[in-house]
């Protein structure tokens, strides 16, 4: 079935910087749904031509950054073509996983994540407690939360998460979700379980968080002022009797 299929730069002009130029992103467009890619490059908005999609000028600059957006686009048809070939569906996401080298496989992060805790749910009351699924989930729901905010996409390769992975994820757990330092650590022990598992099943060649360190900050605890002491003191507690039979 054939779909219909377009690559355009657009700028981002809300994200002009201090020297007033704005960001390219490459637009991939397969069946009305589109997808946007940083090219790490930024452009004077004056200087950009709309119809030719390129920037005006004549300068040896110019012609080599109009150079690199034609050779992003081949890329692109490059990497359509290998889906073809490979009989994957072509999609705005499969395309730039497939750009970016994020390569398509049953073996997906959130996927291996979800697998788990299905696994941890059906143990729960035998070898888990039921807040250790509930650490899980939320680990998980800010995983997802984290990958489509960071990649724009549902999922990413296993084999693609790194030591910057690791790194941008603690950060968008404190800056983002505004989660504490130790709440944010142990979320991370839980992705890192995940990858161990991953690691003993060789599904990854290395331990992304070997260089990695997990360190709680220590909390120190107030003690009870007297007053605290004496309300605790002279509170009634109402307990149940039990009656036994002999």
């Amino acid at each position: 079935m054939n779909k219909t299929f377009g690559l355009l730069y657009c700028l981002k002009r809300s994200k002009i910087n201090a020297s007033g130029k704005c960001p390219v992103y490459l637009r991939i467009t397969v069946d009305g749904k589109r997808i946007e890619i940083s090219i790490k490059r930024s452009v004077d908005p004056a200087r950009w031509c709309t119809i030719s999609n390129a920037v005006m000028g004549r300068t040896e600059e110019v012609k080599q950054f109009n150079t690199y957006l034609d050779i992003l686009k081949s890329k692109v048809y490059v990497c359509q073509k290998d889906l073809i070939s490979d009989n994957k569906e072509v999609t705005a996401e499969s395309l730039k996983n497939k750009f970016l080298g994020i390569e398509e496989s049953s073996r997906k992060i959130i996927v291996i994540f979800q697998n788990h805790n299905n696994q941890v749910k059906h143990l729960v009351g035998i070898e888990y407690a039921k807040g250790t699924l509930d650490r899980y989930e939320t680990a998980l729901k800010h995983l997802q939360s984290f990958i489509k905010h960071k990649y724009k996409v549902s999922d990413v390769n296993i084999k693609s998460i790194d030591h910057v992975f690791i790194t941008d994820f603690e950060f968008y757990l404190k800056k983002i979700r505004g989660c504490g330092h130790n709440t944010s650590i142990k979320y991370i022990k839980n992705f890192k379980k995940i990858m161990n598992e991953a690691l003993a099943k060789s599904w990854v060649d290395r331990d992304p968080f070997l260089n990695y360190k997990m360190s709680l900050n220590e909390v120190e605890r107030e003690f009870l002022s007297e007053q605290e002491i004496k309300v605790l003191l002279n509170k009634e507690l109402q307990l149940k009797q039990k009656v036994f039979n002999f």
